[in-house]
């Protein structure tokens, strides 16, 4: 028993359901293409998985059993990323926490969040980087506000990579050209307006024209996997939220490949 604010007594039940069953229905939510996790439990859950989970809670039970998975969702993110394959692109985007007409009576992530600007215009939120290989998978992320130059982090996504790193023009930075050159990775993007020309190689310049692979990938991680919206209660729901949308993407079967084939006659 515990002390409430109030003064009144709380009860502390154990968990009808172990860590394990909480992370399955939490990865099954966005497999099965659920729009909402209420629909998804209610619906489905109570009534079709009661041999597989004899131990379902209630709804609202089952919402406080889920902030549980914040960690070991992350922890699970790592044996299921993609390998190195030498190409790795990077980007970034934004995941927003509220309209932006909100902004000023937003309070969750209120010392968290912040103003950025992506292609798409302004928002209010953070944002999700990631590394991904040639074959759409994952091989590293961070999140962070959405006001932090996409610079920052490559240092950190880049642990253990080899090869070449395909980015956009907003990577084009000299100090981050040297960091990955003592890594022993080449960083490849196009060149500014008021930049000196740089002469890429053929095959580079094709992989560079087919970089948009990884907003195909991030767009199934908010289309299909749901990991943006703006009804987050507190930090906690949008941890789990989110690793557990990367986490069902993993073993998709279906991920937007780039054909390395394709480039081919590009290089000719």
């Amino acid at each position: 028993m515990g002390e409430t604010p109030a003064g009144r007594k709380k009860r502390r039940r154990p968990a009808s359901l172990s860590l394990s069953e909480l992370m399955t229905l939490a990865v099954l939510f966005h497999q099965l293409r659920y729009r909402h996790f209420k629909s998804f439990y209610l619906s489905y859950a109570l009534r079709f998985l009661r041999a597989e989970f004899p131990g379902l809670p209630s709804y609202h039970r089952c919402l406080e059993l889920m902030l549980c998975c914040a960690v070991p969702l992350s922890a699970l993110f790592d044996p299921l990323k993609g390998r190195c394959t030498g190409i790795t692109i990077l980007d970034s985007s934004p995941l927003a926490v509220c309209d932006n007409l909100h902004i000023l009576r937003h309070r969750v992530f209120a010392n968290v969040a912040a103003r950025g600007k992506s292609s798409t215009g302004w928002f209010y939120g953070l944002k999700l980087h990631a590394a991904i290989n040639h074959h759409g998978e994952l091989l590293s992320i961070k999140v962070t506000s959405g006001n932090v130059d996409d610079r920052k982090p490559v240092a950190f996504l880049c642990r253990g990579l080899f090869g070449r790193v395909y980015a956009d023009k907003g990577y084009v930075a000299g100090w981050l050209v040297d960091l990955l050159r003592a890594r022993q990775l080449d960083l490849v993007t196009k060149v500014r307006r008021n930049m000196k020309p740089v002469q890429h190689r053929p095959f580079d310049q094709a992989l560079l024209k087919r970089r948009s692979l990884i907003e195909t990938v991030f767009d199934d991680l908010k289309n299909l996997c749901q990991i943006e919206h703006t009804r987050h209660r507190s930090h906690a729901t949008f941890i789990v939220n989110l690793m557990r949308g990367i986490v069902a993407y993993c073993p998709m079967p279906n991920k937007p490949p780039l054909s390395i084939r394709s480039c081919a006659p590009a290089c000719r």
